[in-house]
């Protein structure tokens, strides 16, 4: 139980390391340039974006220490963790991409490859650990929302 805890305790710190330095990178753009542009009705206020995204975070963590804690010898453990430190990192791509680049088209890009791996990990973490991939399940759905709001911030903004 202890190593579970503290699996799951790395777990949570990398996400959120994660996000703290993608937020970094990409704060001036998103006071900025980000702003400015054209936006679909229903884009969510910018305080929204935080505490949705920490809560994300933290479940990701967690459902990353849990599959974790399952041991990392096991092929589909060291295969299902490959594939969420992919998403991860893509992630923080997207974050990069759209707002550090201000490019949409390949935030655009970034994004469907990003929803593609949540997907391909939540699938790999269903076979070690079921509540693990249900805690994927509001990450995927903002996702897929997130990819919505891309494309249409895309669209209104030739």
């Amino acid at each position: 139980m202890k190593k579970r805890i503290l699996y799951i305790t790395i777990g949570i710190l990398v996400c959120l390391l994660i996000g703290f330095l993608s937020s970094i990178a990409t704060q001036s753009s998103v006071n900025d340039w980000y702003t400015t542009l054209n936006k679909p009705s229903f884009t969510p206020p910018n305080e929204l974006f935080a505490p949705v995204w920490t809560a994300l975070y933290i479940m990701m963590g967690i459902s990353a220490g849990m599959v974790w804690s399952k041991g990392y010898h096991h092929i589909w453990v060291k295969t299902a963790l490959y594939h969420f430190v992919f998403q991860l990192l893509f992630n923080a791509l997207w974050s990069i991409v759209f707002f550090g680049l201000k490019n949409p088209l390949l935030g655009l890009v970034v994004i469907l490859v990003l929803l593609t791996l949540i997907m391909l990990t939540i699938k790999w973490f269903r076979i070690i650990s079921r509540p693990a991939a249900y805690l994927l399940v509001p990450y995927v759905l903002w996702v897929g929302f997130a990819a919505v709001l891309n494309y249409r911030i895309w669209a209104l903004n030739p």
